[in-house]
């Protein structure tokens, strides 16, 4: 993996191109109707707060020296936590909101779809 892979700016590209993307997809789905588009906009929160939660956390992680073995277990912890706080905010967003399943489902995807094409694009062109 490259060396870019770990740094906050790259960490901070991804989670731009992830807002942008269920931003303009949430004002794409509200041509449809408002409804549609807050739930686009719930699907893209349900995938991009989690992620924003855990690179914040990896970042204040990241600045102490932890004792060996400890940094894997932080990571899976963490993956853990993001996983249980996605499936929160779409039961959330399907249970309480009522938000309509397609477009939420459509964007929650995009916004996987960017987190794991992102960093190919961006070591690319570096």
């Amino acid at each position: 993996m490259s060396v870019s892979l770990y740094s906050v700016k790259f960490a901070r590209t991804v989670l731009l191109l992830q807002l942008v993307t269920f931003v303009v997809i949430g004002m794409l789905f509200t041509l449809k109707g408002v409804t549609w588009g807050a739930s686009a906009i719930a699907g893209g929160l349900a995938a991009w707060l989690p992620n924003s939660l855990f690179m914040i956390l990896a970042w204040r992680l990241g600045a102490q020296t932890p004792a060996k073995g400890r940094v894997a277990w932080s990571f899976a912890i963490g993956e853990v936590l993001k996983v249980f706080a996605t499936i929160l905010l779409l039961i959330v967003a399907l249970g309480v909101f009522d938000a309509v399943f397609l477009p939420l489902g459509l964007t929650w995807l995009s916004v996987l779809v960017v987190q794991i094409l992102a960093p190919a694009v961006i070591n690319n062109k570096g």
